[in-house]
């Protein structure tokens, strides 16, 4: 019970970072569907999903690693703390750098961002393995999306679609700035230890390729439906999908909070808290978000309108959405238990089938159905995504996503933040 209420709280922070970002990540999409045309709000979530999928494949999952040493690490490890951190960075942001130059000519400024948004994610799973949540959910679920949402309203006001993507990028800076302040109380500044870089990229280094896919299978399906369909057909997928963000965040923050205590508990051999853990997680994630899933589903067409006429018509897509998350929520945390226990080569084949099946779908599907084939295409890669981690972990382990702790779990209250 100790190790639910731990996780409840934990999961709490979690889920209310993701609450607050998916609602300001919401109203920004209304914002900019009102104020501009589907072609110039398709053609700047084109470049805002282009930049996110260049910032995820950045940072080389280095995060994760982070989050993996420091979890098992005992406070008398803590001096070699700062070695395993600078090791990260470097060549996560010599990527990101790499890449904002490769980028420029198509992202514009929007592509000197790429460092900032790369750091500052590092520094803050950096935060997570020391087991605080609280820098997470103040700056990445709090603070950037509004400010997000802010400079973005400024630039709808004043009728300028050329600083969209500016507007969008510039709360990176603080983000990075107060992550970096977050870890200066916790982290001992010592040298590099020997091996520390080798360690932690040898970890590391399957899950960066995984994490490189993770990042291209998330919004793929938007810059894919801007090439075989146009911008207007991407803001309108982009919009009815909108809402797929609510299930993706509060799946991460359940996931942040519980990724440390898996680690800890596989590495000691404890089975049976893992299973725990896992139960308790998946009962949490499908009691807060199957209602927004049926909500979604009955009130699409009206939601939809809000944002525009021409967007009224993608009903269907958000049912797609609708039925898929459901499914995939009711997997739990799967891919997080997976690395978790090591299997960090298992779960890169996954990704890759789901990128796959994606891809195929997509151009099979978008040239003739446009937005709805884009949806298909990702229910596809999605399903995939979550059916063979979770045959994966039963058929190794014999973990389900419901048992008697999914009971147990329900019965926690002392759901505040960490």
């Amino acid at each position: 019970m100790a190790a639910l209420t731990g996780l409840a709280r934990g999961g709490a922070a979690g889920v209310t970072g993701a609450t607050t970002s998916a609602l300001a990540q919401f109203l920004l999409v209304v914002v900019v569907t009102r104020a501009f045309s589907a072609e110039q709000a398709g053609a700047f979530f084109t470049a805002t999903a282009l930049a996110l999928m260049a910032a995820g494949v950045a940072k080389l999952d280095a995060g994760n690693g982070l989050v993996y040493f420091i979890a098992r690490a005992r406070s008398s490890d803590y001096q070699g703390i700062s070695g395993y951190i600078r090791a990260a960075l470097v060549p996560s942001v010599a990527v990101a750098m790499v890449a904002t130059v490769a980028l420029l000519p198509h992202l514009g400024l929007l592509a000197l961002a790429l460092p900032a948004m790369v750091a500052a994610d590092i520094l803050l799973a950096a935060t997570r393995g020391f087991g605080a949540m609280r820098p997470t959910v103040l700056l990445d679920g709090m603070l950037l999306p509004a400010g997000q949402l802010l400079l973005v309203s400024v630039a709808a006001v004043v009728a300028a679609p050329g600083w969209l993507p500016v507007a969008w990028a510039l709360p990176y800076l603080p983000v990075l700035l107060l992550a970096a302040g977050c870890l200066r109380g916790r982290v001992p500044r010592t040298r590099q230890l020997a091996g520390t870089g080798r360690e932690l990229w040898r970890y590391t280094a399957p899950r960066s390729v995984a994490g490189a896919i993770q990042a291209v299978f998330q919004r793929l399906d938007i810059v894919i439906v801007a090439l075989l369909g146009g911008p207007a057909q991407a803001a309108v997928y982009t919009a009815a999908t909108r809402f797929k963000v609510v299930g993706q965040l509060a799946n991460q923050g359940l996931a942040q909070a519980v990724q440390p205590r898996l680690v800890r508990a596989l590495a000691d051999g404890e089975l049976a808290r893992a299973r725990e853990l896992y139960q308790a997680t998946t009962v949490w994630l499908v009691l807060l978000t199957w209602p927004v899933w049926l909500g979604y589903a009955a009130l699409a067409p009206w939601l939809l309108r809000l944002l525009g006429s021409e967007y009224g018509s993608a009903a269907p897509v958000a049912l797609v959405l609708a039925t898929t998350m459901m499914v995939a929520t009711a997997c739990g945390t799967v891919d997080v238990v997976l690395t978790a226990a090591g299997h960090t080569t298992a779960s890169l084949l996954n990704l890759v089938a789901a990128t796959a099946i994606t891809i195929a779908l997509d151009i099979a599907l978008i040239p003739a159905h446009g937005a709805l084939g884009a949806a298909l295409g990702w229910s596809g890669g999605m399903l995939a995504k979550n059916l063979l981690p979770l045959w994966q972990l039963h058929h190794r382990y014999g973990l389900r996503p419901f048992g008697r702790h999914s009971l147990a779990a329900l019965r926690i209250r002392s759901w505040s933040a960490a």
